[in-house]
């Protein structure tokens, strides 16, 4: 059973507010491991990293936190899906920020980056001790029958296996026989395409000791074709539409050419076993016979050029041949067998990869994708950093990124050409493409005629009056000379009132009081509503708006925003207790996985609130109706579900301190041609929304995905970006 991978953040109150630097750790980690000194970053955690199936990076240009808010209703897919979001520090320069790079690449024996000391000995062909080949094969040739995987390494490397619960409707080659150094080899490969299923096989190939083939069959898959990956597979539909061939004739045909002693061979040979769902007892998988460090492998490809002398895989062709795939797995099978370890190590692989990959990264090659995006333009162009690229890593440890974009984006030169690219067009290579690379960076854009600094500057300003009116709610009538502290001490048990003053152009007196959050102007409303305070029964409500007619909408949405998922607010706390203090006061809840005490980010202060993050969502439902009514040294307290408990509750606080004119003068300039943008604006973010969960159903489970509003800084002011990110798991949700 494969391990779940998961990501634990963090991410409450003054926590969330992360830079480049640290989303690069983070990338970094997820992308390498322990490789390359590669530590688990500092702010969140990924567990069972070496377990993830891919990263995939969605950065959505021209974008920063203002257009989620602004457009919240119409990102319906993210705000279910992501659990974990982070305020992002906006850059300059946000490409090079965010890959990072390492020194100018010049030919050496090690790449940048590989600094272990096994990457060191591989160089020293006097010394092939430290060779991973040699330490698990030894010096001296031997029989077949050495190098083919025990039970053990095949279930580590999810080979079907026999007797197993996800076997059970497995057909067996019933190849049972003992094998001896003489058992025939066969070289198999198949081709795949996604389907409801997962992957189902579409072309099996099988080779003969002698490179004969033996069987080259086209297959039906069960399930409607999602994805037919033509430019891996070489199937299309027109191809597969007269063929009538099934999975189980394939599986019959097998089991008749197979003699009972036949050793199978292949390139990471547990998928193509798992597609043709039958189990073979005895494998010699060649991206494990030919041992690397850290549990990285050679493609096939390196390896059929390396060792083979031969060209496969070429992309002028469409689509890889299974056949030839098959054949060179054979033969490299073969040359281990024949030459020894000795000799394979002899050769020095690490070295001639990184050579290899270190050249196509000098000539711009290495990461640039058929009709892509041209990010490492940008990359070579910037100013060297510090820190070491970890995408030329990758390249030189044998996986290539795959990075696609819009055409012409800015005068940063982030893509090269094709200036009719659409956002529909790189999904549609995105689909293709995603599911067969470890890490790949999609860019999506709003097109330039949305990203000008002054549009933003007017979007900010709506969406800082609709918070503010949001946050501010209207009480009385109340009688002539009413008590004010009075009014103020029953308002204040709701939350940390930012002001409070009295209306006096109506007939009789009113309050105006604006909260500092959310959850506290959302209690007073449902708590206060019809009340009797200071003397007279009261009606409690928000300012009535344009703007404001959907606020019950946006409320109850930000209440089953996943984000907030088991984390309730509480309100009636005294000033003076200390976060520890809380924490014994609610240790016997059931489930408390964190507690979050607001301060003023200006004095420091705390605030007379907290929120409270709970495991289980049934334990925050539990524990909302236990705390109700709970006095806490005097005060009776107050809760209720969170709205904005973890970066939104600091940009609330930040808008809140801040004046806004610049924005209201530009907002009010501006007016006639954002009321004319916005319109567009929220069918292009409806869309984008669409996008990114047609990716995100795409992709394997285990894949860390994070998507980016990278945020703006311009003439008119900086615009802070935001993140979000989980690692899909069975359930489509992002895993926590």
């Amino acid at each position: 059973q494969e391990k779940s991978c998961r990501l634990s953040a963090a991410l409450l109150g003054e926590d969330c507010e992360i830079s480049h630097d640290q989303l690069y750790e983070l990338l970094k980690y997820a992308a390498l491991g322990k490789c390359h000194n590669a530590a688990q970053p500092s702010w969140c955690r990924i567990y069972h990293q070496s377990h993830l199936a891919g990263v995939v990076v969605v950065v959505l240009h021209g974008t920063s936190q203002v257009h989620f808010y602004r457009f919240y209703l119409q990102f319906k897919h993210l705000r279910k899906v992501f659990r974990h979001r982070f305020t992002l520090t906006p850059s300059t320069n946000f490409l090079t920020s965010l890959y990072g790079e390492g020194p100018e690449l010049r030919p050496q024996n090690t790449a940048p980056g590989l600094t272990s000391t096994s990457s060191e000995c591989v160089t020293k062909s006097s010394d092939l001790q430290c060779d991973p080949i040699i330490r698990r094969y030894g010096e001296q040739k031997r029989g077949l029958t050495n190098y083919t995987l025990t039970l053990e390494e095949q279930k580590k490397n999810y080979y079907p296996i026999k007797g197993s619960p996800e076997c059970k409707d497995y057909i067996s080659t019933e190849c049972d026989q003992q094998r001896t150094d003489s058992s025939p080899l066969f070289g198999l490969d198949c081709e795949m395409c996604l389907t409801a299923k997962g992957n189902e096989v579409t072309r099996v190939s099988l080779v003969d000791a002698q490179g004969q083939c033996l069987l080259n069959e086209l297959v039906k898959p069960e399930r409607p074709v999602m994805n037919y990956r033509t430019r891996f597979s070489g199937i299309t539909k027109k191809m597969l539409l007269p063929v009538k061939t099934r999975l189980s004739d394939v599986q019959t045909r097998l089991k008749k050419m197979l003699p009972h002693d036949a050793v199978l061979v292949g390139h990471s040979l547990n998928s193509d076993l798992q597609a043709l769902e039958m189990i073979h007892p005895s494998v010699i998988d060649t991206s494990l016979l030919f041992a690397r460090d850290e549990g990285r492998r050679f493609k096939l490809k390196f390896l059929a050029k390396a060792v083979l002398g031969k060209e496969i895989q070429c992309e002028q062709r469409l689509g890889h041949d299974p056949t030839e795939d098959a054949r060179a797995a054979l033969e490299l099978a073969q040359f281990f067998i024949e030459q020894g370890p000795a000799k394979v190590a002899e050769l020095n692989l690490e070295m001639l990869l990184t050579a290899e990959k270190l050249a196509e990264v000098s000539q711009n090659k290495a990461v640039l994708q058929p009709q892509g995006c041209g990010v490492q333009k940008e990359l070579n162009e910037s100013p060297r950093l510090s820190k070491p690229c970890f995408l030329d890593c990758l390249q030189v440890t044998g996986q290539k990124p795959l990075l696609l974009g819009r055409q012409g984006l800015d005068s940063s030169s982030l893509c090269q050409s094709n200036l009719s690219t659409s956002n529909k067009q790189i999904l549609q290579r995105a689909l293709e493409d995603v599911p067969l690379s470890t890490f790949s960076i999609i860019q999506f854009s709003l097109g330039p005629e949305y990203i000008a600094s002054h549009l933003h500057a007017g979007l900010y300003e709506k969406v800082r009056s609709k918070l503010t009116d949001m946050l501010t709610i209207y009480a009385g009538p109340f009688e002539e000379g009413f008590c004010l502290k009075t009014v103020k001490k029953e308002f204040g048990r709701c939350g940390p009132i930012q002001s409070l003053t009295v209306v006096t152009e109506t007939f009789q007196p009113y309050v105006r009081v604006q909260y500092e959050v959310l959850e506290a102007t959302q209690l007073a409303v449902e708590s206060l509503n019809g009340a009797e305070v200071a003397g007279s029964c009261i009606k409690v409500q928000r300012p009535v708006t344009a703007a404001m007619l959907d606020c019950d909408v946006l409320i109850k949405e930000l209440e089953l925003d996943v984000e907030n998922e088991g984390v309730l607010y509480v309100a009636g706390l005294k000033k003076s207790l200390t976060e520890t203090d809380l924490q014994e006061e609610f240790s016997h809840l059931k489930d408390l996985e964190m507690l979050f005490l607001p301060k003023d980010l200006q004095s420091g202060k705390h605030r007379n609130c907290c929120f409270l993050k709970f495991q289980k969502s049934q334990s925050a439902v539990d524990a909302l109706e236990a705390i109700n009514g709970w006095t806490v040294k005097g005060r009776e307290l107050r809760s209720r579900n969170a709205l904005a408990s973890g970066h939104l509750w600091r940009w609330i606080w930040q808008m809140n301190h801040s004046n806004g004119k610049q924005g209201k003068h530009i907002f009010y300039e501006q007016m006639e041609q954002l009321s004319d943008c916005e319109q567009d604006l929220r069918k292009k973010m409806k869309k984008l929304d669409h996008h990114i969960k047609k990716l995100y159903r795409s992709l394997q489970n285990n894949t860390l995905c994070v998507v980016l509003f990278p945020g703006v800084n311009s003439t008119h002011g900086s615009q802070p970006g935001l993140g979000l990110m989980g690692i899909k798991n069975d359930a489509g949700r992002s895993a926590c």
